[in-house]
């Protein structure tokens, strides 16, 4: 667990620089909030950014480098909304749209878009310097971030796109023909970060626990989770358990069973959990494998209807199936002293779910219809009290993108104030529901 001696992420990115011999070098994110802090105490060490298809971006803390951005997004949906009002923001800012795209927050945009990005990239950074670094081909780690290096020229830095550096592999031809990329990643940045910092939460935590004492293994009972995404449940879920159960963990996503395995590793956990490769809609399990199966905030993202037939078939006669999802169709909080209009507009939650997935009251309807008796469904609250967290960042993001420059003043200044006497805090809401197939 983080503590208040371990170095901020700014520090860390500053570290990676030196490494490499650089006094500024160009960077590409989908996740702007990694950036507010270096912007904020080095603007000079970015020579240039790129932010590609962000859902969520604060533009105030970039204002200073407007004329050294490029704002990739769609052309409707969220990245479309961030971008236009982070440029109405930031004059200078160079917008480029992927026209007839919607980037959901889960796209693979590069897969999706990458000669359109990287020729637009290339173009854009080409006219600006940026220092080259010191011969270093190949990869390492360098203040808790993985490196590897690529190429030659001036330095661009990749870090992940939501899920994964690797996100970036369609777009790397293209750009190596003017840089040398450095492509950073491990569990420090990225989606990893968020999901680690997330289940550090005590709320959270609780949340899952009731889950867990709902599914009620037995030793011996063999458990599945779909969807892993770190294994940072995983983890959790071994500990308590104590070596008593065969935990597999499954998730689509190769780079992040990567980091999963390498964090269970480091915690003395690679004996405990199996993570594979895996497809919530069509799992490569037979019929009646497991005792408990349980997802967490994957269902969003998929056909939920036929994961939660994939779910159950793969689960025993008897057998206990837990999922949890987020909640948009209920207000999240911020216990922040802002004017009533304002609270009401940030009440709402992004609309982060995909046309099939489920993040609704219907996940209770949809498990039941899909087999599953016996339902015991309980909403919960999770709730943050770390701005310096990933999670933290990464949420307050959307509501900043939400505000007028004055409005993100007057935030600003009752968040802190909420800060200094101990009451900050964010909650939002989740639906949680433990079935049993007869």
């Amino acid at each position: 667990m983080p503590s208040s001696a371990d170095p901020s992420l700014s520090d860390r990115l500053i570290a990676v620089w030196e490494h490499f011999g650089l006094r500024d070098a160009f960077i590409a994110t989908q996740m702007p909030s990694e950036l507010t802090e270096l912007a904020a105490s080095h603007p000079g060490r970015i020579a240039g950014a790129v932010f590609c298809a962000p859902n969520r971006l604060d533009p105030q803390p970039f204002a200073a480098l407007a004329s050294r951005l490029l704002l990739i997004s769609g052309d409707r949906g969220l990245t479309a909304e961030a971008a236009a009002r982070a440029a109405a923001r930031l004059p200078g800012a160079e917008r480029f749209v992927l026209a007839d795209y919607n980037a959901l927050g889960w796209s693979d945009v590069v897969a999706d878009r990458g000669a359109e990005i990287a020729g637009r990239m290339a173009a854009f950074l080409r006219g600006r310097a940026a220092d080259t670094p010191r011969p270093a081909l190949g990869q390492g780690v360098c203040a808790g971030i993985s490196y590897r290096v690529e190429g030659s020229g001036p330095a661009l830095f990749l870090l992940p796109l939501f899920l994964a550096p690797s996100q970036w592999a369609p777009a790397v031809p293209a750009l190596l023909k003017h840089f040398t990329l450095i492509t950073l990643g491990g569990p420090h940045l990225g989606g990893v970060a968020v999901l680690e910092d997330r289940a550090r939460a005590p709320s959270y935590r609780a949340m899952f626990g009731a889950l867990v004492d709902l599914l009620a293994p037995r030793p011996g009972d063999a458990i599945l989770d779909v969807g892993c995404g770190a294994g940072s449940l995983d983890r959790l879920l071994a500990r308590r358990l104590g070596g008593a159960n065969p935990i597999t963990a499954v998730d689509v996503n190769p780079f992040l069973l990567g980091e999963a395995a390498a964090l269970a590793a480091a915690e003395g956990l690679a004996s405990a959990i199996a993570f594979s490769r895996g497809n919530a809609e069509a799992l490569d399990f037979p019929d009646n494998s497991f005792d408990c199966v349980f997802s967490v905030t994957a269902l969003e993202e998929c056909d939920a209807d036929r994961a939660i037939a994939e779910m159950r078939r793969v689960a025993k006669p008897g057998g206990r199936v837990g999922i949890i999802v987020r909640a948009i169709d209920m207000p999240q909080w911020w216990n922040v002293p802002v004017p009533e209009a304002m609270h009401r507009r940030i009440a709402t939650p992004p609309p982060s779910v995909s046309p099939k997935g489920v993040a609704d009251a219907s996940l209770y309807r949809r498990m039941r219809s899909g087999g599953l008796d016996d339902l015991v469904c309980y909403p919960m609250l999770v709730t943050l009290d770390r701005p310096e967290g990933p999670i933290w960042r990464y949420r307050e993001d959307h509501v900043l993108s939400l505000l007028t420059a004055e409005e993100a003043a007057l935030w600003q200044g009752a968040r802190d104030a909420a800060r200094a006497q101990g009451v900050l805090l964010a909650a939002h809401p989740m639906h949680c529901a433990v079935g049993t197939k007869r």
